[in-house]
């Protein structure tokens, strides 16, 4: 075979232009010039632009939460709330693709969800952050890390826990998934009690892993511990003594208020049904509510100590003057007012122990609109107590304009207007006092209270032994209790339902205070809706009071001021001898 030499071939022996390949070797030149320049450009020039931007795509800012504080009781013994460390739980659905479904299953199984429930929240790839479970318990949490599946990962944050459980859950109320106050306290005192949280600004890399600080750390600052006004031990009695009563009575639903007569101090606030706030799932539906500050109702006969000192203050009556209530039917403006029972002449005091309407309305007589509408409103009654607490009623007290001529006497004793059982609690502190009502609080107080002046301390002492009249033998003689003065005041509502009084549903309540020589405390207590049988205020409400009562003062340490009763049974004396 015969070899032929390139250039003899007619298309390899073709010469190139030379001006053709100095452009080719100039345009090539140029190229890797321009290469240069460019990565001069990038390396030199605008190094840190672009340090800038890719730190951005990285860089995150970390908060640091401040501990939320804490809530003790007034002693400072009792913790009412504090904050515990827990985990969240999440994944990047991109690498969760490992996973296999037996480790789904395991991690399904600690987490409480169900495998489908896992992977619904893995189905958009694209994100880069994806919760699982919040406020992971620390030991279930360090289960999950000993799976090792692949693409969960966990963080830290902090859970609210409440010790005391449904016995404060009204008090101290809750906060949310993020540690925000909802409810109570947590809410009320939220500023308070969350701090200020700090920032850490981190370069991340994909797995979330702090990689470099790139600022300085702000510390946060902690949330503030609060002494409560609320005594444990007496919120404690009070929660146990409205429980057996709400169940002894089959009620609907029961409430109860101690206030400190010297401080103004709420000792204990109880309401029923009450709910866990520790379980998330319990804080539903009615049980939320707190029947003591949001509800209102006709108060009843527990309005008369407030007409009657009115009469007496500004001399329209004297404890002397006698009101002829005749066989218990009182006609009066085309309508007829009722007493249980027939009770013939009264004076003031008697009126106010027998309970009687028609007294009431004869007292009303002697009064105007304007000044029992004013001495009401210096009660507190139509405007919402002043005691920084969120949700706090002000119930109804129409303006006395409008007030037709039978209100006022339905007014007089306890119907036609609404308050809250914190409203007529914190009214019955005039009587406890020297006619002045003090200012209330939720927090412990350290200073002296103020207070307003409503009654002059004359009329005070009057009406002071008429409530103990109306608690003593011929009155509310379940309100007793041994070795104690008290005096207080029952009260029977009928309930209003679809715009009538019903027949049949009844708002039974007592309100009073002890010891009597020298008072400690205001005890108002209400049962919704009792259906045993009785649902009279001093069968069913007084008796609630009497425990709480003598629960309080023993706890609180104060001396009893009445004879105390020998328990000891007195036995048959033996037979004379012959």
């Amino acid at each position: 075979m015969k070899r032929v030499r390139f250039y003899e071939s007619p298309v390899l022996n073709v010469q190139m232009p030379l001006w053709r390949s100095r452009l080719v070797l100039i345009l090539l030149m140029l190229g890797f010039v321009a290469l240069a320049a460019k990565a001069m450009y990038l390396q030199g020039l605008s190094t840190e632009f672009l340090q800038q931007q890719g730190e951005r795509r990285y860089e995150r800012t970390l908060v640091l939460p401040a501990t939320r504080g804490k809530l003790f009781d007034r002693s400072g013994s009792v913790v009412l709330a504090s904050s515990v460390p827990v985990r969240a739980i999440w994944a990047i659905p991109e690498d969760t693709r490992s996973a296999s479904d037996a480790q789904l299953a395991e991690l399904g199984k600690l987490l409480e969800l169900s495998v489908k429930d896992i992977k619904s929240r893995l189905v958009d790839e694209t994100k880069n952050f994806v919760y699982i479970k919040r406020q992971v318990s620390m030991d279930v949490a360090d289960k999950i890390r000993g799976l090792k599946v692949p693409g969960f990962h966990q963080q830290m944050e902090m859970r609210r826990y409440y010790p005391e459980g449904n016995v404060a859950a009204h008090v101290v109320g809750f906060t949310n998934i993020e540690d925000v106050g909802i409810e109570g306290v947590e809410l009320a005192f939220d500023s308070e009690l969350s701090g200020k949280p700090g920032s850490r600004r981190v370069i991340k890399d994909r797995l979330g892993r702090v990689v470099e600080d790139v600022q300085a750390i702000v510390p946060p600052v902690n949330g503030r511990d609060l002494n409560l006004s609320i005594d444990a031990g007496l919120q404690f009695d009070a929660y146990t003594a409205l429980k057996k009563a709400m169940v002894d009575n089959n009620a609907k639903a029961a409430a109860g208020i101690v206030i400190d007569v010297r401080t103004g101090e709420v000792l204990a606030m109880v309401n029923l049904p009450s709910y866990d706030p520790n379980d998330r799932n319990d804080r539903t539906g009615p049980v939320l509510r707190n029947r003591a500050l949001t509800d209102t109702f006709e108060p009843g006969s527990i309005m008369k100590p407030f007409t009657a000192a009115l009469a007496l203050d500004i001399q329209r009556i004297t404890t002397s003057t006698l009101f002829d209530t005749g066989n218990g039917k009182y006609r009066y403006k085309g309508n007829t007012i009722s007493d249980v029972s027939r009770n013939g002449t009264l004076n003031v005091a008697g009126i106010l122990r027998r309970s009687s309407n028609i007294g009431m309305t004869m007292i009303s007589e002697q009064l105007t609109s304007q000044e029992m509408w004013t001495k009401f409103t210096e009660l507190g009654f139509g405007r919402a107590p002043q005691a920084n607490f969120p949700g706090m009623a002000s119930g109804r007290l129409r303006p006395w304009e409008r007030w037709r001529p039978i209100e006022r006497a339905t007014m007089a004793y306890g119907y036609g207007l609404s308050v809250s059982l914190m409203q007529i609690a914190h009214a019955y502190t005039a009587f406890a006092r020297n006619g002045d009502m003090v200012s209330l609080t939720l927090l412990k107080r350290e200073g002296k209270p103020t207070s307003v002046q409503v009654y002059t301390p004359k009329v005070t002492g009057q009406v002071r032994a008429m409530l103990e009249a109306a608690a003593g033998p011929d009155g509310a003689k379940l309100a007793q209790v041994q070795g104690y003065r008290v005096a207080g005041k029952s009260g029977t509502a009928r309930k209003i339902i679809d715009g009538a009084y019903s027949k049949s549903q009844y708002r039974s309540s007592f309100v009073g205070f002890a010891p009597v020589s020298n008072p400690r405390i205001v005890v108002a207590v209400m049962l919704d809706e009792p259906k045993a049988g009785a649902y009279y205020g001093g069968r069913v409400a007084a008796p609630i009071f009497a425990d709480v009562v003598a629960s309080s003062l023993r706890r609180l340490g104060v001396q009893p001021d009445a004879p105390i009763e020998s328990v000891v049974a007195v036995g048959p004396k033996p037979e004379a001898r012959p």
